[in-house]
């Protein structure tokens, strides 16, 4: 079985550190990590990851506006976005998913059980 490739991008590096080693030992999968949008465009068009977990707040470029180039390019549109961020929206409708984001990942997150949230979101099975 092939591995899925997943695309972390956080401008705070233990976020980066902590997602990639529960990903990388809980179902075993490859970790690339990127520290601002414009690296996470770039990542994604170079890497073409299975999914990307997108932090919401971040300098520069902030997710969504990330997300917006990622889906006006041929090359990345159709890899799934989750976004990982401390801004949870506590009501029955999330406006990203309006915007075709998959789905919200709260931090904090729970290291050992990150992986099968984020393989449920998506219809992965979760086997290593």
């Amino acid at each position: 079985m092939i591995a899925k490739k997943i695309l972390v991008v956080d401008n705070e590096e233990y976020i980066q550190e902590v997602t990639k080693i529960c990903l990388q030992t809980t179902a075993k999968w490859q970790v690339i990590t990127a520290s601002s949008g414009t690296e996470c465009i770039q990542k994604a068009k170079t890497e073409k990851p299975d999914a990307i977990l997108l932090d919401l707040m971040m300098p520069e470029m902030d997710g969504i506006t990330t997300f917006k180039y990622l889906q006006a390019s041929s090359i990345t549109n159709q890899i799934p976005v989750i976004l990982l961020t401390a801004k949870v929206q506590n009501s029955d409708h999330n406006p990203y998913t309006d915007l075709g984001i998959k789905a919200t990942i709260g931090k904090p997150f729970s290291p050992l059980t990150l992986a099968a949230e984020i393989a449920q979101i998506l219809g992965w099975s979760h086997e290593k």
